[in-house]
């Protein structure tokens, strides 16, 4: 068997006793309700900080302007997405492609390296979670007290802070529809007609569509999504090694657990450094106990790391109990951090990272396409020259309006009969329909190879290869 491999702990959850809040909650029954309790720590406060980071510029970026636009628009009805003094098209979705593929190596090696910090710090539903669970505390109580009243009948001042919290919830989901939504559809209108009722279907079905999700994921549902319903817990087993980060108990140090006096020489009675407290069990937003072994569920956000490093502190034991380590660690052997599979996916990384900044500096700030007219496939016009129609599509990808000159290489007198300086707006794709004549002695051949070449004021040149067709 590879040394590399995770041993597989058997975890089966025990029955979880509310009064004497030992042992843990059936996590794998929808039904059954984990009480989050508070945790503080350095940890937490990394969390909460970075949480409070994404929220914010996740709100505030639709609401940046640039020009007469928003500065982040991806105007999906329009097949225009724009970043700030940049639009791409459809044929510029292979920079989004690549960024992709970036986001997911980069998971990769995150992963690798630090287990699932993404969940535990980063993810929205982590996030949102925490969020929500925070006008819980403040507006019923700490996770004990929800969890008596709970258990006693409903009153009149429980259901009025119940009232309010789910107001506020619903509040917090309405915000993050609109601000979702608000990516794709201009977020000043979107808000002015979705209260003025001048909205049309599409753009209200989405803001309820997101905002009910936000509801029911991080206030009803929450640990249920990372148990039952993320991927990512499923195929993180591929990425982990045992030299790869996790949140860890230290079992040679912490057994035999059980409680004791702060004044005890716990060494004397044959105790190990956890009081079994359970406090560890009671922060985790999953519902596991850390002391069971690496799990799948946990989510690498430290709460239990902060609570027991306080309850250490309070002891007068060493903290790091439980801490960030790995398996290899934990059974006494050197940790590895710069091994194969993390070089791998860090050279794959860059590369990427490599080959998208190169995409970048190769986007043309305008595009042009040429479409013949394939009904007729030439005709003679009046002066006797054979004609042949085209229709020219010009993207200005700029944030300014443009003037741009055309022309035609690859025959000899041609004449050009339409527009040959035109004027786009930021972000228009101007259709020019227009005529090529030529006289019948200048065609050597029944069909002639030619190049239409657009150019602006800056002497940026595009050339698009057509066909000229002499026969009648």
């Amino acid at each position: 068997m590879s040394q590399d491999k995770i041993d597989i702990k058997d975890v089966t959850p025990k029955t979880y006793n509310p009064k004497t809040h030992k042992g843990q909650g059936d996590r794998f029954n929808p039904n059954n309700r984990i009480y989050v309790r508070e945790s503080k720590g350095k940890f937490q406060k990394l969390r909460r900080y970075g949480g409070w980071f994404l929220l914010l510029l996740f709100g505030l970026v639709p609401w940046v302007p640039f020009g007469e636009r928003q500065a982040i628009l991806l105007d999906i009805g329009s097949q225009q997405f724009n970043f700030f003094g940049t639009t791409l098209y459809p044929q510029d979705l292979t920079l989004l492609a690549t960024l992709f593929v970036i986001a997911a190596f980069g998971l990769f090696f995150i992963t690798t390296f630090l287990g699932r910090v993404w969940c535990g710090y980063l993810c929205p539903q982590t996030v949102w979670t925490f969020m929500y669970i925070w006008f819980e505390e403040k507006l019923e109580g700490n996770a004990n007290k929800r969890r008596k009243q709970d258990s006693n009948k409903l009153t009149a001042q429980l259901a009025m802070r119940k009232t309010l919290k789910h107001l506020a919830w619903i509040a917090i989901a309405l915000a993050t529809g609109f601000t979702f939504v608000g990516y794709f559809v201009p977020i000043r209108d979107l808000v002015v007609d979705f209260f003025t009722f001048d909205a049309s279907f599409w753009p209200v079905f989405w803001v309820l569509f997101f905002a009910v999700c936000t509801y029911g994921n991080a206030g009803w549902m929450r640990s249920i999504v990372c148990l039952h319903m993320c991927p990512y817990a499923r195929f993180q087993s591929a990425m982990f090694d045992k030299d790869t980060f996790i949140v860890g108990y230290d079992v040679e140090r912490g057994e035999s657990r059980g409680p004791r006096s702060r004044k005890a020489d716990h060494k004397a009675l044959g105790l190990g450094d956890c009081i079994d407290c359970n406090l560890c069990v009671q922060v985790c937003p999953t519902g596991i106990d850390i002391r069971d072994g690496l799990q799948y569920e946990c989510i690498n956000c430290g709460a239990c790391i902060d609570v027991c490093d306080q309850t250490m502190d309070r002891m007068g034991y060493p903290t790091g109990l439980i801490n960030y380590t790995t398996e290899h660690r934990l059974s006494g052997h050197q940790t590895k951090v710069m091994r194969p599979k993390l070089i791998g996916y860090g050279m794959v990384l860059l590369a990427i990272i490599g080959l998208f900044f190169a995409q970048i500096a190769t986007v043309d700030p305008v595009g042009m396409n040429v479409l013949r007219d394939r009904s007729q496939l030439s005709r003679e016009n009046s002066s006797g020259e054979i004609e042949n129609t085209y229709t020219l599509k010009i993207i200005n990808k700029t944030q300014q309006s443009q003037s741009y000159d055309l022309s035609v290489t690859g025959l000899d007198d041609v004449s050009w009969y339409g527009k040959q300086t035109v004027q786009v707006a930021p972000g228009e794709v101007l259709t020019l329909p227009m005529s090529l004549g030529v006289n019948p002695e200048n065609l050597s051949s029944p069909v002639s190879t030619i190049q239409f070449i657009l150019s602006d004021s800056e002497q940026f040149t595009v050339t698009v290869e057509s066909r000229f067709i002499k026969q009648l």
